[in-house]
This record gives C-alpha cells, sequence and structure tokens, in this order.
C-alpha cells in the first residue's frame, strides 16, 4: 500500500472510531491545534458543510456557549443545540438572511470554506470553479464575518490560485498556508487560515462567481 493510500485509511478509520462524519474533520481539528481559531463562546459559520465532520469538530469547540452554522445543498445530518444546518446554495439570494437569523443577528467570529465543486475531470474548469466558490465565500464574508474575525478556506492550487490568495491578503490582515497531515499528499488543495478580517474592502460586486452546477460535494 502506497503512503497516500495508507494515511488516507488511518484518517477515515479514525474518523469512524470517533464518531465524525467524514475524515475530513482531521483537516480542521490540526489546523485548529496549530492556530487556534476555534474557541469556547464563538460563532461559526461553515459554507459548504457536508457531510458535517467540520460542524461537528466546531460544535464541540465552541462548545454550549457557542453556536454553528453549516450551510450545504445537502442535509448534513448533524444535529445539536448549537447547531443550525441550513440547506441552501452558497449563491442562494437569501442565504444571508438565513445565516444571520440563526445566528440572532449577530456576525460570526469564524467562517469556514471547505466549498468544491462537483468534479467535472477537466482540471482547468474544476481549478477555476474551485477559486470562483472560494472568492464567493470571501463575498459572504462582508455580510457574515465580524471585525477581526477569522477564515479557514480550501484552494485548489492551479492556474487562479494567486489571484485568490492575493484577495485573502487583501481582506485580511495576516494569512498562513498549511496542508494539514490528514490531506492526502497527492492532493492538490492547501487551506489558509486568515485572521484580521476588514469590513468594506471587498465591494459587493468584487466577484460574480455563479455556477452551473451544485455549490459544493460531499467532502471525502
Amino acid at each position: 500500500m502506497r503512503l497516500h493510500e495508507a494515511k488516507r485509511d488511518l484518517y477515515r478509520r479514525l474518523a469512524k472510531e470517533q464518531g465524525y462524519r467524514s475524515r475530513a474533520a482531521f483537516k480542521l481539528i490540526q489546523a485548529n491545534e496549530r492556530f487556534r481559531f476555534l474557541r469556547k463562546g464563538f460563532r461559526v459559520v461553515d459554507l459548504g458543510s457536508a457531510p458535517g465532520g467540520w460542524v461537528q469538530v466546531a460544535s464541540h469547540a465552541v462548545g454550549d456557549s457557542g453556536f454553528v452554522v453549516g450551510v450545504d445543498i445537502h442535509d448534513i445530518r448533524v444535529r445539536g443545540p448549537n447547531i443550525k444546518g441550513i440547506l441552501m446554495d452558497v449563491n442562494g439570494e437569501k442565504l444571508v438572511e438565513a445565516v444571520l437569523a440563526a445566528l440572532r443577528g449577530a456576525k460570526a467570529d469564524v467562517v469556514l470554506s471547505d466549498l468544491a465543486p462537483s468534479v467535472s475531470g477537466v482540471w482547468e474548469l474544476d481549478q477555476g470553479a474551485q477559486a470562483d466558490l472560494t472568492l464567493r465565500a470571501l463575498d459572504l464574508s462582508e455580510s457574515l464575518l465580524r471585525a477581526d474575525g477569522s477564515g479557514f478556506f480550501k484552494l485548489f492550487e492551479g492556474e487562479r490560485s494567486q489571484e485568490v490568495r492575493d484577495e485573502f491578503r487583501r481582506a485580511f490582515r495576516a494569512v498562513h498556508t498549511l496542508k494539514p497531515a490528514a490531506s492526502r499528499s497527492v492532493s492538490s488543495e492547501l487551506y489558509y487560515y486568515c485572521e484580521g478580517w476588514k469590513p468594506g474592502v471587498r465591494a459587493p460586486d468584487d466577484s460574480e462567481a455563479k455556477l452551473s452546477g451544485p455549490a459544493s460535494r460531499p467532502r471525502p
């Protein structure tokens, strides 16, 4: 068995043993162990949250005094007193209204995005679509994320990566790149922890990301 296959099987087994909905939960756990951006009492919005592994991790981290809103076109099927699932596309016209209602009018302390398109098999198209989704997450942060808040975003590395990284650096005070151990070594995905959100930097029409297909797919 190859090393990346063994690692994939390890985290899949650990997810099953520990009750997480997906192995991707460990990517967020490992990132949070390094940067400590999920804290007790925090409000968190998770974009592209199905099947719910990140929601589970965030729910545990913020505790009973915090709250987690998961957004996806698929039901996350994760329930809890500090969890609200919203079944909606990230391009939905009423998404911001629904999320803010779930947060009782408050803004989030952290926005998470593991958004990915339905894969076409044509890498240039898939990477471009995923970049658009990440830019959409940044646009939504303008309405959902409090000043000086944090974000944690997935990005497929490719032709448009620098464009998105530039937007991270424009919108946040500091940007950190990481590849969690739970992420497969052969995968093109990288993650970006961004801190110090600067409201008003991104105009509402900065991104015109519109998808021809589903806004996200279940995490592996």
